[in-house]
């Protein structure tokens, strides 16, 4: 081996399948399954005006804010 080599030989965190990849697919498949069962409305301060709303789309907009939020901050930059 060249020094140059930097591989490791194991095949760990190698192709599609991750472990950090794993472990998002089964946050999101949590964070799905959350907010599918809490369905009742709610009533939510959004600054000054109170909205009543389903508890399930309150969710889903904060995880898409979120992610939103998560992908501009952590995007690889290319060269």
């Amino acid at each position: 081996m060249s020094p140059k080599d930097v591989s490791s030989g194991s095949g760990r965190g190698t192709g599609w399948l991750t472990p950090g990849r794993i472990v998002v697919a089964v946050v999101v498949v949590l964070v799905i399954v959350f907010i599918c069962v809490n369905t009742k409305d709610v009533t939510i301060r959004v600054l000054i005006p109170e909205v009543t709303m389903p508890l399930w789309s309150a969710l889903l907009a904060m995880f898409l804010i979120g992610l939103g939020c998560g992908g501009y901050l952590f995007r690889r930059k290319g060269k």
